[in-house]
């Protein structure tokens, strides 16, 4: 294939931000568009001289001049649409959290795995020039053995329709099975388990609050029932402990960022740092990371290939490169935050094993 043909499934806020990023891409074309508002749809679809628009996504995979889709959906509908078009046949780019449940995530990676069709979750983070610097100094031994991680998303008052932005349906369970655990932790967590190669989840203790006020007219009209700050502490694999703060709404001040510590070094992502000792003298080193990247740019043809997500997918369903593997980053980040609801919700730490067997939507 010269050019990558795609559809788009659902053309709301994150379905015309997926678009536009396809816009910058001369290796893509959208060949069709659905979503249950047709006016919405064809207005879109207009917009971006895109030939065919539907309202059932089955006509949409029924096209065999498709070979992948883009499901931008509220969270709880990822898994049933990703599954019918891994089923159908097509790739499948999803936007972020894989789904709302770890065990919907894990049928989306199982038959993704069963059917060998490729899928990829948006983790944004994992592309940026902080995340690459970062895994080339543990590729080249700079941290040694990794042991400790530190993730965190921070908002003082930020949380979505109640504080003045989106839609209520990013605030009410139903829609979107959770809060700032599914909206953004997964952020940090994904581009986490990106760097530790995601290790198994051994144990999770976690809270979820929601304390903040906010005003009543808007919890009335959103129904708003989601958390809006999400704390863990999680045991991994090769004693690794992974440290979680989450917040849409807190009184506090913004945290220092994701660090990632090991035997030899340790790094903080953003401003990208690198901590270690040098003839018996603790350093703070810092990077000209954007002459880096520019140089990685020029030296490196395929580097392009892991400037963004999007771009990313659509070259490696050209056979340019590899895929990362972010579904399986992706599962690992909803193993962890189903734990987190799960804990909360027992009051007290809970296993791998307790949260495979937890009922769907457990502690929400």
């Amino acid at each position: 294939m010269s050019k990558l043909r795609v559809g788009i499934i659902g053309t709301g806020q994150i379905g015309k931000h997926h678009i536009r990023k396809y816009a910058e891409i001369q290796d893509v074309e959208i060949v069709g568009v659905c979503d249950l508002r047709q006016d919405e749809a064809a207005r879109v679809a207009a917009q971006y001289n895109i030939p065919y628009v539907t309202t059932d996504y089955h006509e949409l995979l029924a096209r065999d001049d498709i070979a992948a889709v883009d499901v931008c959906l509220h969270n709880r509908l990822h898994m049933p649409v990703t599954v019918d078009a891994l089923e159908a046949g097509k790739h499948v780019y999803c936007e972020k959290p894989m789904s709302w449940t770890y065990a919907e995530s894990k049928k989306m990676y199982e038959t993704a795995q069963r059917t060998g069709k490729k899928l990829s979750i948006q983790l944004a983070t994992i592309f940026t020039p902080e995340t690459h610097a970062a895994k080339r100094l543990i590729r080249e031994d700079y941290l040694g053995k990794l042991y400790y991680a530190k993730c965190y998303t921070y908002r003082r008052r930020n949380r979505p329709f109640v504080d003045g932005y989106g839609t209520a349906q990013f605030v009410n369970k139903e829609t979107s099975g959770g809060g700032t655990l599914l909206d953004m932790a997964v952020y940090s967590l994904g581009r986490m388990m990106h760097l530790l190669d995601a290790p198994e989840v051994l144990t999770v203790s976690g809270s979820a609050y929601q304390e903040t006020g906010m005003y009543p007219d808007r919890r009335e009209a959103s129904g708003y029932n989601v958390e809006e700050l999400g704390i863990a502490l999680v045991r991994l694999a090769g004693g690794i402990t992974l440290f979680l703060e989450s917040s849409w709404a807190i009184h506090a001040g913004e945290p220092e960022g994701d660090y990632l510590m090991g035997a030899k070094g340790g790094v903080r992502l953003d401003p990208f740092t690198y901590f270690t000792t040098l003839a018996d003298m603790e350093m703070d080193g810092t990077f000209d990371l954007k002459t880096a990247d520019w140089r990685w740019h020029q030296v490196d043809p395929l580097y392009e290939a892991y400037d963004g997500p999007q771009k990313h997918w659509v070259w490696a369903l050209l056979g340019r490169v590899p895929l990362i593997d972010t579904a399986r980053y992706a599962l690992r980040v909803s193993q962890i935050t189903e734990g987190v609801y799960l804990s909360a919700q027992q009051g007290r730490e809970v296993t791998a094993a307790e949260i495979e067997q937890a009922p769907a939507g457990a502690g929400r």
